[in-house]
């Protein structure tokens, strides 16, 4: 307890810091987004089930990528240089994230689905009627862990674009004390993305019956790319 209160209380200093030192601030993200690169170039991942989301994103299609937030960095990974855009939270940590993927060829918009959740989704429609899919961690950015918030549901309602379920696991990974047990990949490690098939959801669906079914299927295929690495 004393141990992972220090920590907490590192972290926020080193934070305080870095949110009044721009450079420093660019450096770490510059670091993050290296090491992301280097734990996928050098890890073996297998990918399952592409064929269901290639025909769609083949045909110049776009879609709303939605993967759990402890499989955030695999998934950007796999997904970096692909005209996305990505909610990414307010918080200091956001900020760091939102460089990192910027560096990966993201494009970001600052919020969340839950405080200023209409805001939020009004940029990422915008972003979307421009011709960018969107990708969004659908129990983030606090959770509850493994539950899906509505917000992915109507944004896929109000845009028209098919939710494309992820699921993904990794053999060596760093575990985090967090409300979603965040992983950080290690490199040289056996990994392994799932999809789903493209989800839709139509104007007259409920929003709770359709965030609960994604949520089974996120479920579903995280345990399938679990059984893939073994």
């Amino acid at each position: 307890m004393i141990r992972r209160d220090r920590t907490e209380t590192s972290l926020k200093k080193m934070n305080k810091i870095l949110s009044k030192n721009s450079i420093a601030s660019k450096i770490l993200s510059d670091i993050g987004s290296f090491y992301i690169n280097l734990s996928g170039n050098t890890s073996r991942i297998t990918v399952k089930n592409s064929e269901l989301v290639d025909s769609y994103l083949n045909s110049k299609k776009k879609g709303i990528f939605a993967a759990w937030h402890s499989q955030l960095i695999l998934t950007a990974f796999k997904h970096k240089c692909m005209d996305i855009c990505a909610l990414v939270s307010k918080s200091k940590d956001g900020e760091y994230l939102a460089g990192i993927l910027n560096n990966l060829k993201f494009k970001t918009v600052r919020g969340s689905t839950s405080s200023g959740a209409t805001r939020s989704l009004l940029k990422l429609i915008v972003h979307a009627k421009k011709g960018l899919s969107i990708a969004i961690t659908p129990d983030g950015p606090k959770g509850p862990k493994h539950k899906v918030r509505n917000g992915v549901i109507f944004l896929a309602q109000k845009t028209g674009l098919p939710i494309i379920p992820i699921g993904s696991a990794l053999s060596k990974k760093i575990i985090f004390n967090s409300w979603d047990n965040f992983q950080l990949p290690l490199p040289f490690a056996k990994a392994a993305i799932v999809y789903d098939k493209p989800f839709f959801v139509s104007p007259n669906d409920s929003l709770d019956i359709k965030a609960k079914e994604l949520e089974n299927i996120l479920n579903r295929i995280t345990l399938q790319a679990k059984e893939i690495i073994g």
